[in-house]
C-alpha cells in the first residue's frame, strides 16, 4: 500500500504488486486518510491475502537527517511485545490481572485499529517533514551555490573589464607616443 509517487514507483519498478494509489495524501495528511489505509491493510491480513503488515517511512531527526525506518504493525509475537516493552516503557512492579468490559477479544478490536491509524498517521506526518526538511536543504545548498556562482562571475567580469581598459589605455599611449614621434620628424 504505498503512499507517495516515489515509493509507488519503486515498489512497481522491483516488481511488487501495489494496491492502491495513496499519492494525494501527502500533499495534505489527515487522520482519515491513515484510517483509510488501515482499514484497507487490515481487510487483507483478515481475509488472508497477506501474513503480515510492516510499514517503512522516515524519520525526521533534522533538516539534514531524515532516518529510514521499518516497523512491524501486525502480527504481533510474545517476543516482539517483550522487545517494545523493553525499549519504550519502562518496566511496572505490578503483576496485577486486569478486567475487561468489554471482552479481551472486542478491546483488542478498538485498540488495535485505533494503534495501527495512529502508527500510520505519524509515519506520514513524519514523511511530510523529512520532505520538507531535505527540500529546504535542497533549496539552502541551491542559494550557498548561487552566491557562490554570482561572487565568481562578478570577481571574472571585473577582471575582464580591467584588462579591456588597461588594453584601451596601453593603445592610447601607444598613439600618442607614435603622434609625438612624428611630430618630431
Amino acid at each position: 500500500f504505498p503512499v507517495g509517487q516515489k515509493v509507488l514507483e519503486t515498489m512497481q519498478r522491483n516488481g511488487y504488486t501495489c494496491r492502491g494509489d495513496y499519492s494525494e495524501v501527502m500533499n495534505n495528511p489527515l487522520f482519515g486518510d491513515a484510517v483509510s489505509i488501515g482499514k484497507t491493510a487490515m481487510a487483507a491480513m483478515e481475509s488472508g491475502e497477506i501474513d503480515e503488515i510492516y510499514l517503512a517511512y522516515t524519520v525526521f531527526k533534522n533538516t539534514v537527517t531524515q532516518v529510514p525506518t521499518l516497523i512491524k504493525m501486525l502480527p504481533f509475537s510474545q517476543e516482539d511485545i517483550e522487545t517494545m516493552a523493553a525499549n519504550d516503557v519502562p518496566e511496572t512492579t505490578s503483576g496485577a490481572l486486569m478486567n475487561y468490559e468489554p471482552t479481551e477479544e472486542e478491546a483488542l478490536g478498538y485498540i488495535i485499529p485505533m494503534y495501527m491509524n495512529s502508527l500510520i498517521f505519524g509515519a506520514l506526518v513524519e514523511a511530510v517533514a523529512s520532505e520538507n526538511g531535505a527540500r529546504m536543504q535542497a533549496m539552502d545548498s541551491a542559494t550557498s551555490n548561487a552566491e557562490e556562482m554570482i561572487d565568481t562571475l562578478g570577481l571574472q567580469y571585473n577582471r575582464a573589464r580591467q584588462s579591456a581598459i588597461t588594453q584601451e589605455l596601453t593603445e592610447i599611449v601607444a598613439g600618442a607616443s607614435a603622434i609625438e614621434e612624428r611630430i618630431k620628424i
